[in-house]
């Protein structure tokens, strides 16, 4: 076997691996198919949220949940009741303070606004799912890159899945060649130095959901950066309606068919 395709076959399983464990992720107790609620506090001034138990109030830069015995809560494993301030929740949906029987309501916040978010296990959505259609890996997708920094980060306007423009925040752009053409994408960058890009294509809304993310590794020094379009993957609204994805931003929409990656999510 050849070195270029010893290494495509050794890209090829990667990817095999990595398309496995987004079907897991996906599927998991309190993977995205277990939203079935985004509740903003705005919406209910008066703390009561349907079907949630518990009186839930903004209150300056925290939430404030009142809960009685008959609520059922615990907060950080421990039965509750009285009154406890929360933060929003920043790790892992498993990891939130507050929860009911199997269930865990999520404390969020966006640009001031306080949200309430309810993943439940038995969520008809997760029981519904069958798996993610992909591509399989095709090393033409797996293209090679340069990012390229803006001097200062910027934030520009987007609609979102639930209706609303909220500000995007962008820090530089990374540019590659298809077929012969060169394509540039605006990316954030994470606290860990990797990419995230969300684009759409020519066949977003098509033979594609309509839009994609997009998460290259970090940068090199010399600003090199892979960018391997075999792993664009759906954004959490394809698995659930109560998540509030950014669309793509103005230039992030590819003239370029991308029939590479994560297309769309298949029920049972």
């Amino acid at each position: 076997m050849s070195t270029d395709a010893q290494q495509d076959s050794e890209d090829f399983h990667a990817w095999q691996r990595w398309h496995e464990g987004r079907i897991v992720a996906v599927a998991a107790p309190h993977g995205p198919l277990s939203l079935t609620g985004t509740h903003w506090l705005a919406d209910h001034p008066e703390g009561r949220i349907p079907a949630v138990p518990g009186l839930w109030r903004e209150q300056g830069d925290e939430v404030l949940l009142t809960a009685a015995p008959e609520d059922g809560l615990t907060v950080d494993g421990k039965p509750f009741t009285g009154e406890i301030r929360l933060g929003a929740d920043r790790g892992p949906i498993d990891a939130s303070r507050v929860s009911h029987g199997e269930r865990r309501l999520v404390v969020l916040s966006r640009e001031g606004l306080w949200a309430v978010r309810d993943f439940d296990p038995g969520s008809p959505a997760r029981h519904a799912f069958r798996t993610i259609d992909a591509t399989p890996y095709d090393p033409k997708w797996s293209l090679e890159g340069t990012f390229r920094p803006y001097g200062t980060d910027r934030t520009v306007r987007v609609g979102n899945a639930d209706g609303r423009e909220r500000g995007l925040g962008l820090s530089g752009e990374i540019a590659f060649t298809v077929d012969g053409r060169e394509h540039t994408l605006q990316v954030a960058v994470e606290p860990d130095a990797s990419l995230w890009a969300v684009f759409a294509d020519a066949t977003s809304g098509d033979s594609s959901y309509r839009f994609r993310f997009l998460r290259p590794a970090a940068p090199d020094r010399e600003g090199r950066v892979r960018v391997d379009l075999n792993r664009a993957l759906l954004p959490p609204c394809a698995f659930a309606d109560h998540f509030i994805c950014p669309f793509p931003p103005p230039g992030n929409t590819l003239t370029v068919a991308v029939p590479a990656g994560e297309r769309n999510r298949i029920d049972g």
